[in-house]
């Protein structure tokens, strides 16, 4: 049971993975730009648990469904993959609204209905 949050977050993960797969939306559009974005994506919302932490203000919680490893104090091997489908899905939310919204002017554009 102590793998199920982990086992989510990889499926979810892959789902997205899949989404732009399909749609060349982010990795499979120009991979090293996704890349970067992704790491340096990943590195910001790291520093900024570990500042809550060393603040005091973020904490572990006690889930059974949690691995219970640690990677640092409350800091559970969870958060970098939670963090990672974070920056993943929201990069495929945007470029593929940018591309319905593109979609949608060039429709328009040419006489038709939005």
């Amino acid at each position: 049971m102590g793998v199920v949050y982990l086992a989510a977050l990889l499926v979810t993960l892959g789902c997205m993975l899949l989404l732009d797969r399909r749609f060349r939306l982010f990795f499979w559009r120009d991979a090293i730009a996704a890349s970067v974005v992704t790491l340096v994506g990943l590195a910001f919302f790291l520093v900024w648990d570990i500042a809550g932490i060393a603040g005091g203000i973020f904490f572990r919680g006690e889930g059974v469904i949690a691995t219970g490893v640690l990677l640092a104090p409350e800091l559970p091997l969870e958060e970098p993959v939670f963090l990672v489908f974070l920056v993943v899905c929201t990069m495929v939310i945007f470029t593929g609204a940018i591309r319905v919204l593109d979609a949608l002017r060039r429709r328009a554009g040419r006489g038709g209905t939005p």
